[in-house]
């Protein structure tokens, strides 16, 4: 927990900060198209813990963007990859209600996306655009089908090869790498989203755990946050530490993930409207210009639920009483929208993914007075809420 200092003042520190070698108990939440390495090093720098955004990375750009880091800075960072169940399947994730033939579907869901590019009077973008607005990273040939198999394990290759210092998994369980890792010094965490998931991801021998609410942006868990962190710490946190996380956009949210039992906060909408984000200038104005009733869970992007700041694109699907597909077949579908949105800079039409904290972010500032702002403010919440005790 938080420590006092000299003057009765509370020094953010906990546990976290010794096994991972970091200042503050601050992770960057690992952010696709967000977390780049000019951000993770921007926050490691700073005393926290920058990590990498790489779910969509292939296999050479991933190996890219841990040496640049790695000249970035020589504090601890991590590397955030995907590793769903299928991957030991040897299948393509799913999400959702899946049609038996989610490819037989493909004609008519472009026929709607195209009629929906024209209402809106979107530009037309090219399909190598597409793929790169939906996350799908430059293969080259001969490489690996993105979200694959081979994919995934191609990934972790380079993880282990590079000997990064910490590995987290947004998704899934890391349990086939974990002696591999753990033998290079690498520190292990996966993000959940149920005590159950936990409970499983404990018994493979992870370092710790992100517990992630609903009120997070992205991919995130169908329960409250305020809810989840104590009952996952009550569930595994005298095995593992945990790590809060979801909507957690200033010092107070770090506070009160602490107070909740957690040992520090895994913090993403705050660094979006950062310089060093690698999302574009009017998505970083769209975070700092909305409030708290702006975001909505969406399938319409990736074909999981996924918390966004609400746009055209997923009303539409709600209006046309259309279901998405499942991941990864939805970002088929909604390629071509998010590029075209991102090459007109439509706020109302890719805005992007942000958590419910987002009325607490007005302006657009370094990484590192974010930073500044999240210590300063959780080492005040928690010396008042002392001072109540």
């Amino acid at each position: 927990m938080a420590q006092f200092g000299e003057g009765n003042t509370m020094a953010l520190k906990s546990h976290i900060c010794e096994i991972l070698g970091i200042e503050y108990p601050i992770l960057l939440a690992g952010m696709g198209g967000a977390s780049v390495p000019a951000l993770a090093a921007a926050v490691s720098n700073a005393g926290g813990l920058g990590v990498l955004g790489a779910a969509a990375c292939s296999p050479d750009q991933l190996r890219s963007w841990i040496r640049q880091t790695r000249e970035l800075t020589d504090k601890p960072f991590g590397v955030d990859t995907l590793l769903p169940a299928s991957v030991r399947r040897g299948s393509a994730p799913q999400s959702g209600a899946v049609p038996e033939n989610p490819m037989a579907l493909l004609g008519e869901y472009q026929q709607f996306t195209h009629d929906f590019m024209e209402r809106e009077d979107l530009p037309e973008v090219d399909a190598a655009m597409s793929m790169r607005a939906a996350g799908a990273p430059e293969m080259g040939k001969g490489g690996p089908q993105l979200f694959s198999r081979e994919f995934f394990e191609a990934q972790m290759e380079v993880v282990i090869e590079e000997k990064v210092p910490v590995y987290a998994a947004g998704l899934g369980n890391p349990g086939p790498w974990m002696d591999r890792l753990h033998s290079n010094g690498t520190k292990v965490m996966a993000v959940i989203g149920k005590v159950k998931h936990a409970q499983q991801v404990v018994d493979s021998g992870i370092d710790m755990i992100v517990a992630q609410g609903h009120d997070g942006g992205g991919h995130n868990s169908p329960i409250g946050t305020f809810s989840l962190i104590p009952q996952v710490v009550d569930a595994v946190g005298d095995r593992v530490p945990v790590i809060g996380a979801g909507g957690i956009s200033d010092g107070r949210g770090v506070a009160a993930a602490m107070m909740l039992g957690a040992l520090g906060a895994w913090v993403g909408t705050a660094f979006l409207a950062t310089d060093e984000a690698g999302i574009e200038r009017f998505q970083k104005e769209a975070i700092t210009e909305s409030g708290d009733a702006d975001t909505i869970v969406s399938r319409s992007m990736t074909g999981k639920p996924a918390r966004m700041i609400r746009n055209k694109w997923a009303d539409a699907w709600v209006a046309a009483g259309k279901e998405p597909l499942p991941m990864p077949y939805q970002s088929m579908i909604s390629g071509p929208v998010m590029a075209s949105g991102i090459k007109a800079q439509r706020k109302d039409i890719m805005p992007g993914f942000a958590g419910q904290g987002i009325g607490l972010i007005h302006s657009i500032r370094p990484a590192a007075e974010v930073m500044r702002d999240l210590v300063d403010g959780a080492e005040r919440a928690l010396a008042d809420a002392r001072f109540y005790s």
